[in-house]
């Protein structure tokens, strides 16, 4: 009889559930993996078109189209041959319960972080991005942060929960020092009383690489860095598919570039938020957070390698 076992090379499609076609774990904590992919399916913080709760679902799916190359372009190395990766799945939480799903993220990541590991987080909505600094700022510390996006979400309005005002409650409460945190494809009123480094979209796309890479490693120094991609940084032209598009923001050429120039700086944490798959037909937005998501892995591999060599 025929079984998978006795097709040992795979399809593009076939059995892709974790994030480039790494088995599931649902066991985080027993894994040697050094890197841990969770998906939040959570989108109840949302102030503009709710859906990110779908976006783990569709980043893994998209991620298949990533998973066939040996070494991915144009970095010089194996990912899987380099680092341990393992996809433990979903945050589990029950529907409706905002304040739940914070309590199991943080704790969920602090555990991990207390076992050694990295963390990167699928969203929903940026809003997780919160309890996982929370998490981050227990094992590292006050971070920097760099932080793509079209807002800041640095307001002083709205409610508990809420997508716009994780880095207005994040330097309150002491996890990030703002002086030291840039903010990337900024588009939309903001305040900046709270000491953001902000490099606008209109900055960012008349700036080269280079410009935006100095700027960012020159504000972060050698403090541990959180980094968190709002997918909405992009374009709608190159990202559709997210909750509150803005008009005049970067490519997604550019975005994949600064983190390909970021290599040095002491990452500790990411994660890729607002992809809404429902308001894209083809799967685009996916595409460029998978992306996205994979040379942020290619960068903390090549963090881990420079370590390795001291």
């Amino acid at each position: 009889m025929a079984t998978l076992a006795n097709y040992p090379d795979y399809s593009l499609f076939a059995n892709a559930f974790g994030f480039l076609r790494q088995p599931l774990n649902f066991s985080p904590m027993e894994s040697d993996a050094d890197v841990i992919i969770t998906g939040v399916p959570f989108d109840m913080a949302t102030t503009g078109r709710s859906g990110s709760r779908m976006g783990p679902g569709a980043i893994r799916q998209i991620s298949t189209n990533l998973a066939w190359e040996g070494k991915r372009w144009p970095w010089n190395f194996s990912l899987l041959k380099s680092i341990k990766i393992a996809d433990c799945g979903d945050l589990v939480f029950d529907c409706g319960d905002a304040g739940q799903m914070c309590e199991r993220l943080e704790a969920h990541a602090s555990g991990l972080l207390e076992q050694g590991k990295t963390l990167l987080t699928f969203g929903g909505d940026h809003f997780v991005t919160l309890p996982l600094l929370r998490a981050h700022a227990k094992q590292f510390g006050k971070m920097a942060l760099i932080h793509f996006d079209a807002h800041t979400d640095t307001y002083d309005q709205g409610s508990k929960f809420d997508h716009g005002t994780m880095f207005y409650h994040a330097p309150k409460e002491g996890l990030i020092d703002p002086t030291r945190s840039v903010q990337i494809g900024i588009r939309t009123e903001h305040s900046d009383k709270l000491g953001f480094n902000v490099i606008s979209a209109d900055t960012a796309n008349d700036w080269s690489v280079a410009q935006i890479v100095e700027k960012i490693k020159a504000t972060v120094g050698d403090m541990p860095v959180y980094l968190t991609f709002d997918i909405d940084c992009l374009d709608p032209a190159y990202a559709p598919g997210t909750g509150t598009p803005v008009c005049g923001g970067i490519t997604s050429d550019k975005a994949l570039k600064i983190i390909r120039g970021l290599q040095g700086i002491h990452l500790i944490g990411m994660d890729v938020v607002e992809v809404a798959p429902a308001y894209d037909h083809a799967d685009i937005t996916a595409l460029a957070a998978a992306t996205i998501a994979t040379d942020l892995l290619h960068l903390w591999a090549s963090q881990k390698a420079i370590n390795q060599t001291k």
